[in-house]
């Protein structure tokens, strides 16, 4: 079975860039979910492979955690907004990323509020969470004046170190293998399919990311609506499907710690790598829509700080805090809605 997914993922990770582009909206769609499955398969095989790469070259699985397997869940995100960048379809990056944190913590985050009881520990999650606020926050007021300044972006980057050293630190701190791992040499067979299996990944991650941008940019003309919506919302919600497996598979198991922890730290790296990251590669400042600036922005910290400020001084989370989350999260859809069709006027 591993052998055919592998198939799978390198033929379309290939035919990604060298088929003709198609301009029939139904076959668009068709490759658009492919696009959508390639980068979340292809993400699942690109980390095993990382991780198992570095597990064979004795890496501390402490730094496996903290830096591979926290990154792992943010690669639709990041790979789509570099691609989108790359396309010079700015707001479609912006909008995969700030979407994505959104429906992050609104409805996946939200769901496991309602599904199940969620306590969290201060002393475990404080600074996550509240690196995470620090996180939006900085990203908001750094892009009111019509792009993501360069302060921001240093303190963006300066987050994400301290989250990723914070980890580390943690993990090693919880991490009893050190002592016990054993000396054996180096299976070479092992090896090289681990390093198939990172170069597949890469290949899916790649094609799948080009199919998403290039075909989510094309039925967005054809439903004549802009590349911010379709980011913000098709495109937000798809590339949280880990997230979200990850949300679920904590609610058939009742680990409630699971969703929150997974959800902060994804929701961190969104924030702190992918713009900073976008900003890099456009070689200036990332221009932000003004309907980000002022709606997507402000939204995305409003839900954040309802999430997160009672985790921080209650050490749990209510049904009414999910259900509040939901309702802020049809209802900010709905106004982006409404913008998008002129009811709403802004920019």
């Amino acid at each position: 079975m591993k052998t055919v997914i592998l198939c799978l993922l390198f033929v379309f990770g290939v035919a990604a860039w060298v088929l003709p582009t198609f301009d029939i909206f139904a076959v668009a769609v068709i490759l658009f979910i492919i696009g959508l499955l390639m980068i979340i398969k292809g993400g699942d095989v690109f980390v095993d492979g990382a991780a198992n790469i570095a597990k064979s070259l004795k890496i501390p699985s402490f730094i496996i955690g903290a830096t591979i397997v926290s990154i792992a869940t943010t690669l639709p995100e990041l790979l789509v907004s570099v691609f989108a960048v790359a396309e010079g379809t700015v707001d479609m990056s912006v909008g995969n990323a700030v979407g994505s944190v959104t429906a992050n913590t609104a409805m996946i985050l939200a769901v496991s509020m309602v599904a199940m009881p969620i306590v969290c520990k201060r002393k475990d999650n404080l600074l996550a969470m509240l690196l995470l606020i620090a996180a939006t926050v900085t990203l908001c007021v750094g892009c009111l004046w019509g792009s993501l300044n360069v302060i921001a972006s240093i303190i963006l980057v300066a987050i994400l170190v301290t989250f990723i050293v914070h980890n580390v630190v943690s993990g090693k701190k919880q991490s009893n293998e050190l002592k016990t791992e054993t000396d054996a040499p180096v299976d070479k067979k092992e090896l090289f399919l681990n390093i198939l299996f990172f170069v597949v990944g890469a290949f899916a991650l790649a094609g799948g990311s080009h199919f998403m941008v290039e075909y989510g940019k094309f039925i967005a003309s054809k439903l004549g609506v802009s590349d911010l919506i379709i980011s913000l919302t098709i495109i937000a919600v798809g590339t949280s499907l880990p997230e979200l497996v990850t949300a679920i598979t904590a609610i058939v198991k009742k680990e409630a710690g699971l969703s929150v922890g997974n959800v902060i730290g994804a929701n961190v790296i969104d924030i702190t790598l992918i713009l900073p990251l976008c900003s890099l590669i456009a070689g200036k400042q990332l221009p932000i829509n003004v309907r980000s600036a002022y709606i997507d922005l402000p939204v995305c910290v409003g839900v954040t700080l309802v999430a997160m400020l009672p985790l921080i001084f209650r050490q749990k989370a209510s049904k009414l805090q999910g259900v509040a989350l939901l309702t802020l999260y049809a209802a900010y859809i709905a106004v982006v809605v409404l913008c998008e069709v002129g009811v709403i006027p802004i920019g």
